[in-house]
């Protein structure tokens, strides 16, 4: 005998969810709060009627609950469609294999965690014998965005999709009218998607805190004051989720003890979940530089040492005198350096998306991304509008900052950006993603760069080879009389990964 169910018997549910913590307990709501049939489980029975009386507290009576996995899966309509908010890895197969065995040809398993795209592209290929369809899907947003409306990004065959498109285009965020939700790609695409979305996060995060740290040691600013500030910048060009988000945050007092503000008693060591890591992995193995990105991840990294950095506090020496600069020409600097090095945080994920892509053949469609980010995500902001039409005029951008509205917005900014990388510097403070972002801008527009000489040195001790800019080919130098010929130029090549 079955367990039994905490309302009801379910019958004939639009869609399953399985995974009630607090990401998969507020997609549900938000799902039957929509209109959808939802049934839930859960491997603990309790959260399963935890989220029963939450829905009926809510005034929804479209959510339904089953305790045992075959119940489960018989309350979902034909072809069932079964969303898995659990925690990524071992967790995810052991659920697979728990509700596969009672499903389907024809059925849907989207499993909506942040996971290693790789292992969505296995799990499809295990599921292929029975014949079910699996779809990697992202979902940004938090609490808030799971419940009211997330940035979803889903990779799956197309027939799946079509499947869940009129459930998850009616519970993402919605932006004029538009769903923020679009099918990446095959499997695994939507994943990549979402991994690269929290990188650009990551880089996002670590310029705002730069800002920050310059506004409270530089120009000495109270947390009232900075919070006007970012709520100022919030109205403009800044405009995101992000500034909003910081302006909050920095006027919120500390009601545990009555005194000073909630941000200045936190411990300065940023955790993390590993999406930042593999995006730096990922931009590595792609050739692509991300240094915005990898810059943030480093700075995450030092922070966890924090005994290391108090001992060295006291051994280590920095300026000691700062620059006399106006406060105002300082603060407008900073909005416009910002500006200009969120646009490099963009630029380098989203030419990681287009490698990848080009790479997997998915066809991700970098405008159709810019979209979806411009609600319910983390990274949404007033910016994304301007990204799309510049991915839509332009499939075949090389790059954001060569478009001609961000090159022109980034031309007129740079000496700004460069005033504030050198106050930082001449301070004593770090800028690692203010100034990654600087010399990624201005790598990039260097037609010419010391590179020969690198790889002149690599020619040197290894016989690597080198190409000419004055003829054709592969060439090799006896740089000393100890150098001897090095046969065929092509085997010494082999290796190279030509990107």
């Amino acid at each position: 005998m079955s367990a039994p169910t905490s309302t009801p018997p379910a019958s004939g549910a639009d869609v399953g969810l399985y995974g009630l913590a607090v990401m998969g307990q507020n997609f549900a709501l938000n799902m039957a709060s929509k209109g959808f049939k939802v049934v839930v489980s859960n491997r603990s029975p309790a959260k399963v009627d935890a989220t029963v009386a939450r829905a009926k507290a809510e005034g929804i009576d479209t959510l339904a609950g089953e305790k045992s996995p075959e119940d489960f899966i018989r309350a979902i309509a034909k072809p069932r469609k079964v969303i898995l908010l659990v925690m990524a890895g071992k967790p995810v197969d052991d659920t697979i294999a728990l509700l596969s065995r009672h499903m389907e040809p024809g059925d849907v398993m989207v499993d909506g965690g942040n996971e290693w795209y790789h292992n969505s592209v296995r799990r499809s290929m295990e599921l292929l014998p029975k014949q079910i369809m699996f779809v990697g899907m992202g979902i940004s947003g938090g609490e808030e965005g799971a419940r009211n409306g997330p940035s979803l990004m889903p990779g799956g065959p197309k027939e799946a999709y079509e499947l869940l498109s009129p459930i998850l285009t009616r519970c993402a965020a919605q932006v004029s009218g538009s769903p923020c939700v679009f099918n990446c790609g095959t499997v695994g695409s939507g994943n990549y998607v979402k991994m690269v979305h929290n990188g650009i996060e990551y880089g996002d995060m670590q310029l705002i805190a730069e800002a920050y740290n310059v506004m409270r040691s530089v120009v000495g600013m109270s947390n009232e004051d900075m919070s006007a500030r970012f709520a100022e910048w919030n109205k403009g060009e800044l405009k995101s989720y992000l500034i909003e988000i910081t302006a909050d945050i920095l006027k919120k007092r500390d009601d545990k003890t009555g005194q000073g503000y909630v941000v200045d008693k936190i411990r300065d060591c940023t955790g993390m979940k590993g999406t930042g890591m593999w995006t730096v992995k990922e931009a590595a193995s792609q050739s692509v530089p991300a240094p915005t990105i990898a810059a943030a991840l480093d700075a995450r990294f030092l922070s966890g040492r924090k005994d290391e950095r108090v001992a060295a506090s006291s051994i280590l020496k920095g300026p000691s005198e700062v620059p006399s600069v106006s406060h105002d020409q300082i603060l407008e600097d900073l909005q416009a350096a910002l500006y200009a090095a969120k646009i490099c945080s963009y630029a380098q994920g989203l030419c990681l998306i287009k490698a990848a892509s080009d790479a997997e053949g998915w066809g991700v469609s970098l405008a159709e991304c810019c979209r979806i980010w411009r609600g319910g995500c983390i990274i949404r902001s007033g910016q994304l509008d301007q990204m799309r039409a510049a991915f839509s005029k332009d499939s075949g951008l090389k790059n954001l900052m060569i478009d001609p509205d961000f090159a022109s917005g980034l031309n007129q900014r740079h000496c700004q950006w460069r005033r504030i990388v050198t106050l930082c510097i001449a301070s004593g403070i770090p800028c690692p993603a203010f100034c990654a972002s600087l010399n990624y801008y201005d790598s990039y527009r260097s037609a010419s760069s010391p590179a020969n000489l690198t790889q002149a040195q690599r020619d040197f001790f290894g016989a690597h080879t080198f190409e000419r800019n004055d003829m054709e080919g592969k060439h090799h130098v006896a740089w000393t009389q100890d150098h001897h010929d090095v046969g065929n130029l092509d085997e010494r090549t082999a290796g190279d990964t030509g990107k």
